[in-house]
């Protein structure tokens, strides 16, 4: 799951359903032609894993020397957050000041979805269903507003990430202003897909299944740090005016690799133009996946960072 290259045309038809803006709304929303589903992520159980660590401190040290150079070599920053589930190692990277998550906010929308429907012990309605798909496949922002007010809006969804233990996340009055950390982003990740977490077996199926099926041209981000493995992801992007129209892009997800569980988030801001965003964030994927799987990533990056939208 990667885009090989992003056109100016490509990235204008899909820039005006991905995203609310924070101060001036991208309010059309697309519905888009939907590619024909991936399977699903196929879901593990629990490694006998040992207590939560972090990476080697060599490891970490490259790590973090890689990141900052990048860092110091790209405009705007960013921040990425990895969590193995089959090891269960963390590792975080410049994650103190948050970031607007865009429609990666659909995510956390769909886990308290998902979680008001057990509550009340019943199945997602057909209409809940059409709404979720849309809004994850498609980024669909109509649906996500839908299905925002049905969870009871900022205060809703912020009662549910508190119940989860997700507590560095304020929902903002519209969701796409929700600002977060990327350990926050990991852990709704987790909570919505591990067999450890709060959800049914029929619920956590349900959200890798839309996760693994995005509309292809919105399969960029996480995705090029999987290789042959697969993934079940989430992007958003937008032009924030607050930041003079620079781009803020993000890219959550979870990747199936040989031996490897992996809970993945990068969270970027101020690139020139979507394309470079898209560009950030890729290559911190691939940078911190690399370090905990042990092997280069057989994907280069896939977007151009020249094209030009905003």
């Amino acid at each position: 799951m990667r885009l090989r290259g992003i056109s100016l045309v490509a990235i204008l038809a899909i820039v005006t359903g991905g995203c609310a803006h924070a101060d001036a709304a991208l309010s059309a929303p697309e519905h888009g032609v939907t590619a024909a589903p991936e399977p699903a992520v196929a879901e593990r159980g629990p490694s006998p894993a040992a207590k939560e660590s972090g990476l080697p401190t060599e490891v970490r040290r490259r790590l973090d020397r890689a990141l900052a150079a990048y860092l110091g070599s790209r405009p705007g920053r960013f921040a990425v957050a990895v969590h193995d589930g089959t090891t269960n190692v963390r590792y975080t990277f410049r994650q103190r000041d948050p970031f607007m998550l865009a429609s990666v906010a659909k995510v956390d929308i769909l886990l308290a979805l998902l979680m008001k429907a057990q509550r009340e012990a019943r199945e997602l309605t057909d209409e809940e269903r059409q709404h979720a798909a849309l809004m994850i496949r498609n980024s669909d922002n109509a649906s996500a507003q839908h299905l925002f007010t049905a969870i009871g809006g900022p205060q809703g969804l912020a009662r549910v990430l508190r119940e989860l233990r997700v507590t560095h996340t304020v929902p903002g009055y519209s969701w796409g202003e929700t600002l977060s950390r990327p350990s926050d982003q990991v852990k709704v990740l987790e909570r919505l897909t591990d067999r450890a977490g709060p959800l049914t077996a029929r619920h956590r199926r349900y959200a890798l299944e839309l996760m693994s099926s995005v509309t292809p041209e919105q399969a960029w981000g996480v995705s090029a740090a999987a290789g042959h493995g697969r993934v079940a992801l989430k992007n958003g992007w937008l032009p924030v005016r607050t930041h003079d129209g620079l781009w803020t892009v993000n890219s959550v997800g979870r990747l199936a690799l040989p031996g490897h569980e992996l809970f993945v988030a990068v969270l970027s801001e101020r690139s020139p133009d979507m394309g470079a965003g898209i560009e950030t964030v890729e290559r911190v994927a691939r940078t911190a996946v690399r370090a905990f799987t042990g092997t280069p990533s057989t994907l280069s990056v896939s977007a151009s960072p020249t094209a030009d939208v905003g």
